[in-house]
């Protein structure tokens, strides 16, 4: 029989242990800090019925789906976490207590062309708070710290939040007299950072900006100084549009109790030319940039949006989000070496070496450890001692027991640090003590070594 190459799908990430365990651990700080501010988990389907995914329609993401049939049923693999969320508040919103709060990790397809840090399955790891009718400013300005206390517990040092308002945007454009084209001169503006002020001029002038408002437009938003200076430097241009004073309103309500919510200045700026190109938002933007890898692009995005629900149903949801891209954060940190590889991530707290064929003490000792909350696995094989040590080192795993004839016959176990050499024989009951507050005083590094 003719053997078939075992081979992964181009655009899909696939880990050896150790990286899937570095990779879980940060699914699990999301996780983590994500529950602190009151977001409850939500787990949709992988797979929509095509109408429901696609209700919006046309653009990329149709182009990018992956659809298929099963039966008469027309279904396809979701390609974000907002649209299938869009369906489960609208479907349920009658059971749901709002403002709603959820986090979802999951995986999501999409069928571009595959490339380097770029997948066709990637996790996304999103939070989102839904209002009914209505959703207060705070909620904005709690977002950031979010951002914040997730990264810095992950471990990255040198990022910001950068963060500014669609409605100043627009507001700005339609004192241009500009209102009609605002969305495809968002989409341009949006480009900025990638192709440069000049091609965005030029794209502004293709569209039927005049040079002097293109110059105005590039002005504008390439202000820079600290946010309180960008902010300051709206001032001039308030009383000629309601919706510009709204939003400069709302920007700075959200940096100042940015800070109350413990996001220090260094972390955050306001930056004015993040649009965000999705016409989906309408507030507040967030971006989120490694100051030491800039060419990596935002790693975690949002803002504010109006009504998350409008294809299904005529309930008002307005809501705020910001998703990872967790997959391809992972991707480009480990491809610019900032995984800590001293990173104790271990299957196990502890391996049993049974030294003779008597197998029933490992047992009972495996039992007492997994019952007082220290992961223990043993070692059954019939291989060589260095075999069973190696397996251990190799593993990472920390603590190694010993169970030879002398413990067996004096109720006792030899327990050995793998990192320091050093080695005690214990009762069965103090061995176990021993492990676990060792374990428990572990020092944890984090996951990303900045």
């Amino acid at each position: 029989m003719e053997k078939i190459k075992p081979r992964t799908l181009s655009g899909f990430m696939e880990l050896l242990p150790k990286e899937q365990m570095l990779f879980e651990e940060m699914v699990s700080i999301l996780k983590e800090t994500y529950s602190l501010y009151g977001f409850s988990p939500l787990d949709t389907p992988l797979i929509e019925a095509s109408d429901v995914l696609l209700a919006k329609g046309g653009g990329e993401t149709e182009k990018q789906i992956y659809r298929f049939t099963k039966g008469d049923s027309d279904l396809s693999l979701r390609f974000d976490l907002t649209v299938p969320l869009a369906r489960y508040v609208a479907q349920h919103s009658a059971e749901l207590t709002f403002p709603f709060r959820r986090y979802q990790i999951g995986k999501v397809y999409r069928g571009e062309r595959a490339q380097r840090g770029r997948f066709r399955e990637f996790y996304q790891a999103d939070i989102d708070i839904i209002g009914d009718e209505k959703l207060d400013i705070m909620n904005e300005a709690e977002i950031p710290s979010i951002i914040y206390r997730a990264f810095t517990k992950l471990g990255l040092r040198r990022f910001r939040i950068r963060i500014n308002n669609r409605k100043i945007l627009n507001g700005f454009f339609a004192i241009l007299g500009l209102s009609e084209i605002a969305p495809e001169i968002m989409r341009t503006i949006d480009k900025l950072e990638k192709i440069g002020a000049e091609k965005v001029t030029a794209m502004l002038l293709e569209m039927g900006v005049s040079n002097e408002n293109a110059a105005k437009i590039i002005e504008f938003i390439g202000t820079t100084g600290d946010s309180a200076a960008v902010i300051e430097s709206l001032n001039k241009y308030k009383g000629q549009n309601e919706l510009f004073d709204l939003g400069a309103s709302e920007l700075e309500t959200v940096v100042t109790n940015m800070r109350g919510f413990g996001v220090p200045d260094d972390f955050f700026t306001v930056d004015l030319t993040i649009a965000r190109g999705l016409d989906y938002y309408t507030g507040t933007v967030y971006e989120t940039v490694m100051l030491d890898h800039p060419e990596i692009g935002s790693v975690c995005s949002g803002g504010r949006y109006d009504n998350l629900a409008e294809y299904y149903t005529d309930r008002k949801l307005p809501g705020v989000g910001i998703s990872i891209g967790l997959t391809r954060l992972f991707f480009v940190l480990g491809d610019r070496n900032l995984l800590n590889p001293e990173y104790p991530a271990s299957v196990s707290d502890v391996l049993i070496i049974p030294m003779t064929d008597d197998m029933a003490p490992a047992v009972k000792l495996a039992t007492e450890f997994r019952e007082n909350g220290v992961r223990a696995q043993i070692y059954t094989e019939k291989k060589k001692f260095k075999a069973k040590i190696g397996y251990a080192d190799k593993l990472n795993i920390p603590y190694a027991v010993f169970l030879g004839e002398d413990e067996i016959a004096n109720g006792s176990a030899t327990v050995k640090n793998m990192k320091t050499g050093e080695q005690n024989t214990l009762p069965f009951s103090d061995a176990v003590c021993a492990v676990k507050n060792a374990i428990l005083s572990f020092e944890k590094t984090t996951v990303i070594c900045e």
